[in-house]
């Protein structure tokens, strides 16, 4: 199957978390166009089983499908632990997730061999960045927390609160008692909470952006695949479209608070249906 280079980039997550990664798409490959699609209908996927998270990424993979598209990024850390494997052996396009990138850059960083990891209940569960982690380097321990409440905090922008200071203080205690040196920020909302996390845990503590590696994987993937866009010059930006299974108006404002360009519209996809 020939891929038009020129064609835009898919990126799924369950809902607005993922728009941290298509944010450093924008930025580190600024003549890609993107098409995103937050699955609001259905957040949060950190509680759901794995056949469920798989029939839901399946569904989007479809969509993003009519759509055209050249390759395809589940910013998602739960749907790329449960889903990825299976969808990448049924896909004639290139995905990526985001576990891999982070749990790489995890281990160029620790300097102790102690590693965070903070994410939702699925992806704690899944033991996926464990395993990556120690498949790199054996020595390497990997402590797991996870924090469902952070993802809805996010989503209601509460992401200088004290309130959300608090929680995070109360989840991440156990972590600093390993002596961890390296944090893992395992989920794609929780970037958004970047400035927080590093006060509780202090600046001691590399904190690791997934959302920012699978840029820089995706870059180097369409790269080595000769898919780079060609056609758009910084002289014309990119369209980029957005599209959601449920409350499009809340997803443009909070999409419109996080990106670096324009987000004009966001069209509501019955998604089941796919």
């Amino acid at each position: 199957m020939t891929i038009d280079r020129n064609a835009p980039i898919g990126v799924f997550d369950s809902g607005v978390g993922g728009l941290t990664v298509a944010r450093e798409i924008m930025r580190n490959l600024p003549n890609e166009k993107i098409v995103y699609f937050g699955d609001t209908a259905r957040v949060p996927y950190g509680s759901k089983s794995r056949n469920t998270v798989l029939r839901y990424s399946r569904q989007i993979v479809r969509f993003l499908k009519t759509q055209n598209v050249k390759a395809i990024v589940i910013a998602c850390n739960t749907a790329s632990a449960l889903a990825l494997d299976t969808i990448e052996q049924e896909l004639d396009l290139p995905i990526i997730g985001v576990v891999k990138p982070g749990a790489s850059m995890a281990v160029k960083a620790t300097r102790n061999n102690r590693i965070g990891v903070i994410a939702t209940q699925s992806t704690i569960m899944s033991n996926l960045y464990p395993t990556l982690i120690q498949e790199r380097h054996p020595e390497i321990t990997v402590f797991g927390k996870a924090c469902p409440l952070f993802v809805p905090l996010v989503e209601e922008g509460w992401t200088r609160d004290p309130v959300t200071e608090e929680i995070a203080g109360r989840y991440l205690k156990e972590l600093m008692d390993k002596d961890i040196d390296t944090l893992i920020l395992g989920c794609t909302h929780y970037p958004l909470l970047r400035h927080l996390l590093q006060g509780v845990v202090g600046e001691h503590v590399t904190l690791v952006n997934p959302a920012y590696e699978t840029a820089q994987a995706l870059k180097r993937l369409l790269r080595e695949l000769d898919l780079e866009n060609i056609e758009n010059s910084e002289l014309q930006l990119p369209e980029h479209q957005f599209y959601a299974s449920d409350a499009v108006e809340k997803f443009r404002d909070y999409a419109a608070g996080i990106l670096p360009c324009e987000v004009r519209s966001t069209e509501l996809v019955a998604i089941e249906n796919y």
